[in-house]
């Protein structure tokens, strides 16, 4: 009897996946945990791995059909057998009624255009504004009367913006910008010819972007958040990194301060084991993995890889973990395991300058870092001036979980690993 393989639920909100890409052909053998297909879901195209192995019988599915959530999408079997089950149903497309919407959109504009081109031929204000060759006269829009006091007093009609049809000059916007000084014979207190400003652009949100929305949405709604931020002093950390990438020059290996992050991060919460929680129902569920998310920014969004029992691991491992996960995403492609099942999430902006901010908690983890930069700053040592490498760092909790007191030991006992590094490197 065939075995039936169906689409994989990704994600906790994930409803749908597209399948893209056949891997095995229908008579091609396939073994248990091998490449099957290639699925798009509304953060990163996977790849899903065969429950069964066998001969691929039947592609329940064609490339490029959404299919819902436990739908089945093929059927595995022994050599020589038959399968005579129906194809499975496609899930419902809102995308098949927008060309018609876009169609009705274009041709009312089409209707617009023509009335005003109607509209303007048939006004004798604007064709006595014309030369008989087309063209405008000094290559502006202006009425004779403002042509003339324009004349008189030196100012350039060109300098002006008309506040009459189709931004015809009248002999207000004249008089009004003498009044303004525009008629000065300095150049660079002339007005400026800016033109018509760019047409808006209609940008459709891609299926990642439309994800995170929901999420954030769903998690700003439902997840009360509260905010602790702590000041640290990076100097050990940013030595320790430095001699860290020295030792490993010609290894085509770097640590970078949020691998040091990740793991201090991570030890830390073996300390406060209830920021590593979810809530369910009336219960808070204290997490034994410590695995850390790490945001990764992509085109049109972000996504989230997992490094996995992160406490556990040395940060040279860590590093090329998340260094390999994050060229996956980048590259489209990643596995489920790249991508779920983190406990604690980190969202680093330092890369581009940022002070500090705060980020929204990825449900249903009860905590997210925000990290900022690494700056040069004026700090007091022994009591003299002098200059400090300092990075911000707010902390994100639900309320439902936890309260501030915690968050700010957290805090306080992240400052152990931070500023003494050494500790995350024996």
């Amino acid at each position: 009897m065939a075995d039936i393989v169906t689409m994989p639920k990704l994600g906790f909100d994930m409803a749908e996946g597209t399948l893209i890409r056949w891997a095995k052909k229908e008579g091609e053998k396939v073994e248990k945990g091998e490449l099957l297909a290639e699925i798009e879901t509304d953060k990163a195209t996977v790849e899903v791995e065969s429950q069964y192995s066998g001969v691929v019988l039947k592609h329940l599915v064609s490339e490029g059909t959404p299919v819902p959530v436990n739908n089945p999408i093929a059927a595995v079997g022994a050599e020589g057998e038959t399968y005579e089950g129906a194809a499975a149903p496609a899930a419902k497309s809102e995308a098949k009624s927008e060309p018609a919407a876009e169609k009705k959109s274009t041709n009312q504009e089409q209707s617009i255009n023509r009335l005003a081109d109607k509209q303007i031929e048939s006004s004798g204000k604007l064709s006595a504004d014309t030369a008989a060759d087309g063209n405008l006269p000094a290559g502006v829009r202006a009425s004779p009367l403002a042509r003339k006091i324009a004349q008189e007093r030196g100012i350039s009609l060109k300098s002006l913006r008309g506040s009459g049809p189709l931004g015809r000059i009248t002999k207000r916007d004249v008089e009004s910008a003498k009044a303004r000084g525009s008629g000065l014979a300095l150049p660079g207190l002339q007005l400026a010819e800016l033109g018509p400003a760019p047409a808006d652009q209609r940008v459709p949100l891609s299926r990642l972007r439309a994800a995170i929305g929901r999420r954030m949405v769903q998690s700003r709604q439902e997840v009360p958040h509260f905010y602790v931020t702590h000041e640290y002093d990076v100097d050990r950390l940013l030595e320790a990194r430095a001699q860290a990438n020295a030792a490993l020059e010609g290894t085509g290996e770097k640590l970078s301060v949020n691998d040091f992050i990740i793991k201090a991060a991570a030890l830390t919460l073996r300390q406060y084991p209830n920021l590593n929680a979810k809530l369910d129902g009336d219960a808070i569920v204290q997490l034994g993995q410590v695995n850390i998310g790490v945001a990764v920014a992509v085109e049109g969004g972000l996504l989230v890889v997992v490094c996995r029992d992160a406490d556990r691991k040395p940060l040279r491992q860590i590093s090329q973990e998340v260094r390999e996960m994050a060229g996956r995403v980048r590259d489209g492609k990643v596995s489920p395991e790249d991508i779920e099942g983190s406990t604690f999430s980190i969202s680093n902006l330092g890369m581009y300058d940022v002070h500090s901010f705060t980020a929204i908690i990825n449900p249903p983890e009860a905590a997210i870092l925000a990290i900022g930069a690494a700056q040069e700053v004026p700090v007091v040592k022994n009591g003299q001036l002098a200059v400090g490498n300092r990075m911000r760092v707010t902390i994100s909790i639900d309320h439902r979980v936890s309260d501030g007191a915690e968050g700010a030991q957290y805090l306080q006992a992240l400052a152990a690993y931070i500023e003494n590094p050494i500790a995350l490197l024996m």
